[in-house]
């Protein structure tokens, strides 16, 4: 594994519900769909997870969906200690079929594959169904496989079945171990989350005591455990996740904090003020405001590909904050220690390549695996256990503005990745016009809470136009606002056409250098929602 396993509270003190990664794209939600109850979660890939059971303790243990065969030569399997344990363990898809198989049952292949929508009917009674679905019912699920059981271990009964998956769900309700074949962490199974409800307070009994209160107390607590008396470089974005984590470290060490903002001309507009006037005026805490718009455009001259780019801008801000690092020691006698950012939990999983995919690749603007030696900075990561809607919860508890804290995301190569092709210091002036007017309309249809993410894109083409009796040559931009709950998975959000009309009308109007306006209405699937 390429990056460190995220810090799980301090042991013994909570309740802990261990999701064992056999790779499927929507692993994290099972994550979400726990907390929710007020449970700590953790995803952990199977390769490491007799390690995680051990050290976790857990109530119960979740086995993922993945995309492999339990039939394939060397196939992932749960380690023998959850087994031997005697704690719960729910299997989910691939879960259930890798449980079924280690425990004595048989999986087949080459029967009718299902995937989508499909309907189970409730053939026995079943603590996993209490409350939820009754006997002798049929109800909606999301399926994907092809593989499917074929027959029970020992000691398990079919509790669902469907038309393509005679055992979609199974049970030993003596062990406490079940099995369900469709996925319940969607939305696509509608009762999915009632279930996991089930399986999280009744089965495994737990009673939910993970709240934001107590994720606070006990993060100050770390963050002073590990800094000490050091001092901390916080890097600034202008986003919400790097606020959280300021204001969090700043309660915990006062001034031993200093916060870096790197103004690197690829912010949106307006927002390098606000954030100097939030941490300076509001909240008191130092604050560095670095002005590096030359250097970081001079270094993306001439660079096209998003990849490059993502790695020119991470490099770049390494080298700023080792040279803020070394005037800091200059000025107070003594260097920083630790370098602090705003990674959260989604960007610690999908840096991870759990079964050889390429996640490794999906956040590389993140500095999840580590930093480079030269920099001698340890890193101090807070944030680093919660999904993006409970850093907005933590925010609230620790006081941050509701109009800072519903900030829609901002990535931190900022503008670079909303300008496919050559990024230009005037194509980021012309980014910035249309990107405030589509905010600003968006804000008085009343609508800016209800979109996860609403930015402008200038696409790498331009078109020809005529406005009043001129021929213009001009760029073309994308309008794009997507709906989320945690920024796993995303939908577009349904404009009416007044309302784009209105937004297009504005921005050709107002803003020189755009001739054209489309709007972006794809789905997104489970990870990054930015557009490169």
């Amino acid at each position: 594994m390429n990056a460190q396993a995220p810090a799980a509270p301090a042991e013994g003190i909570h309740e802990k519900i261990l999701i064992v990664d056999f790779g499927s794209q929507v692993t994290q939600l099972i994550a979400r769909r726990v907390r929710e109850e007020g449970v700590y979660s953790e995803v952990v890939p199977f390769q490491s997870a007799a390690e995680a059971f051990a050290r976790m303790q857990p109530k119960a243990v979740i086995l993922s969906g993945g995309p492999c065969s339990v039939l394939d030569d060397n196939a992932p399997e749960a380690p023998r200690e959850i087994f031997e344990s005697g704690v719960p363990v729910l299997g989910i898809c691939y879960g259930e079929q890798t449980m079924a198989r280690q425990l004595g049952g048989v999986v087949e292949g080459g029967h009718h594959r299902e995937f989508g929508r499909a309907e189970v009917e409730v053939v026995a009674d079943s603590v996993l169904f209490d409350g939820v679905w009754g006997l002798g019912n049929r109800y909606p699920v999301w399926m994907s496989h092809g593989d499917r059981v074929t027959r029970l271990p020992e000691g398990f009964q079919v509790i669902a079945a469907s038309e393509n998956a005679p055992h979609a769900a199974i049970a030993d309700e003596t062990r406490h171990y079940y099995g369900v074949q469709f996925h319940l962490e969607v939305i696509h199974t509608p009762d999915g989350a009632r279930l996991i409800r089930n399986f999280v307070r009744r089965i495994a009994g737990c009673t939910g005591d993970w709240t934001m209160s107590a994720f606070r107390e006990e993060a100050i607590a770390r963050i002073r455990a590990q800094v000490g008396q050091g001092r901390v470089l916080c890097a600034l974005s202008g986003g919400v996740d790097s606020a959280v984590a300021a204001v969090l470290i700043h309660q915990a060490i006062g001034d031993q904090l200093t916060c870096v903002l790197v103004d690197h001309g690829l912010m949106r507009m307006g927002e390098a003020d606000w954030v100097v006037n939030l941490f300076r005026e509001h909240y008191n805490i130092p604050l560095v405001h670095v002005q590096a718009e030359e250097l970081f455009l001079g270094k993306l001259a001439g660079v096209s590909d998003p990849e490059q780019k993502r790695k020119i801008i991470g490099g770049l801000f390494i080298d700023v904050f080792d040279a803020e690092a070394k005037k800091i020691a200059a000025s107070h006698g003594g260097a920083p220690e630790f370098l602090a950012q705003g990674t959260l939990y989604p960007d610690v999983i999908e840096s991870v390549s759990f079964t050889g995919g390429p996640s490794v690749t999906i956040k590389s603007h993140h500095n999840v695996g580590g930093l480079p030696a030269r920099m001698n900075l340890k890193l101090v990561e807070p944030l680093r256990e919660l999904f993006k809607d409970e850093v907005r919860a933590l925010g609230r508890e620790l006081g941050l503005p509701d109009a800072f804290i519903g900030r829609h995301p901002f990535p931190g190569p900022g503008l670079a990745i909303r300008c496919p092709g050559e990024v230009t210091r005037e194509k980021c002036d012309i980014l910035r016009q249309a990107d405030a007017i589509y905010i600003d309309e968006i804000r008085k249809a009343g609508l800016y809470d209800d979109i996860w993410q609403a930015f402008v894109v200038l696409l790498p083409v331009r078109s020809v136009g005529v406005m009043g009796d001129g021929r213009t040559y001009d760029y073309v931009c994308a309008l794009r606002a997507v709906t989320s709950v945690d920024g796993m998975t995303a939908d577009f959000y349904p404009f009416d056409m007044k309302f784009l009309g209105q937004v297009s009308t504005r921005i050709v109007n107002e803003v020189k250098g755009i001739n054209r306006v489309t709007y972006d209405i794809t789905a997104k699937p489970p990870g990054t929602i930015e557009w490169e």
